[in-house]
Order: C-alpha cells, then sequence, then structure tokens
C-alpha cells in the first residue's frame, strides 16, 4: 500500500530486485542519500547492483563488504556504494574520512546504515528488503526528512 511518502513492492526474484532498483535509478538526482536496510542475504547488494546498471553502470559491481566504499564515475551520476557492515562505529568512518564521500556529488547508496547512524543525514531515502515465506521480497521504500516524494513518480509497481 502506497502512502504519500511510503510504498512497498514485491519481487520475485534476484532479477526483478535488480530491476525495480534500475527504476529507482531514473529517479535519482544527484545528491540523493539512498540507505538499504535488511537481514544479510535479504538483497541489499542485489538491489544497488540495479542502482549502479540503472544509472548506465557496465561490469562488475561487487558488494563493497571489504572496501568499504567502491566509487563509480562512469554512469549518468556518480555512484558512491557503501557496506558499514564491518565498521565499529562513526568514529571509524570519521577517521578515514569517508563520511566526505555521503552526499554531494552523485548518488550515495549505503548498506548496513545501522553501523554509524551519526553519519546518516536527515534526508533520505530508506529501501528496506524483506525475505518473504516463499523467497520472494518485500522491498519497502520511506523518504524520510526533506526528501522529496520520489515514490510517486515510481506509481505502477507498488504493491
Amino acid at each position: 500500500m502506497q502512502t504519500e511518502k511510503t510504498g512497498a513492492f514485491v519481487t520475485a526474484s534476484a532479477g526483478e530486485t535488480r530491476a525495480l532498483g534500475a527504476r529507482l535509478a531514473d529517479k535519482l538526482c544527484a545528491g540523493d542519500v539512498v540507505l538499504l536496510s535488511g537481514a544479510m542475504g535479504a538483497g541489499k547488494s542485489e538491489f544497488a547492483r540495479g542502482v549502479a546498471r540503472g544509472l548506465g553502470l557496465d561490469g562488475s559491481i561487487p558488494s563493497p563488504s571489504f572496501t568499504i566504499l567502491c566509487l563509480y564515475r562512469e554512469g549518468r551520476l556518480p555512484l558512491k556504494h557503501f557496506d558499514w557492515y564491518r565498521l565499529s562505529g562513526e568514529d571509524e568512518l570519521y577517521g578515514a574520512g569517508l563520511d566526505e564521500y555521503v552526499g554531494g556529488e552523485g548518488i550515495t547508496l549505503i548498506e548496513w546504515h545501522e553501523r554509524a547512524p551519526g553519519a546518516v543525514p536527515e534526508t533520505c531515502l530508506e529501501v528496506s528488503l524483506m525475505v518473504l515465506e516463499d523467497g520472494s521480497r518485500r522491498i519497502g521504500m520511506e523518504c524520510r526528512g526533506a526528501f522529496r516524494d520520489i515514490l510517486a513518480e515510481m506509481e505502477g509497481g507498488a504493491a
């Protein structure tokens, strides 16, 4: 059910999850921050790959689990894909200067944002992925703060 600033979608495969990410990418603008929430294996990296493809990136799009940040400049907009799973907290992020990559030019995707909540901007889009009993994914989206109502632009696929 979709309300003004929240929406939910159901995908039946990794390909559909990537396709939804690509659909979102068409609506993203420079400076947008997208938080990806969900348990291990929920599909956060697949969704991120879809966003990357939607921005025009080709080639391998690995999860940044060990590097913390993968930076891509060759698409429609630069993409900064973070995975904060291995961070011990915000101090580690700040100490490495990686907080400077959040927001600004391009699109920022953050997996495991819960590890450094103080580094998350108030205005962002949160995408929550959950595995359902049949193996499909429920993908909820919530515009936080002053984030524009991007979900109204994505009508026609909300569950």
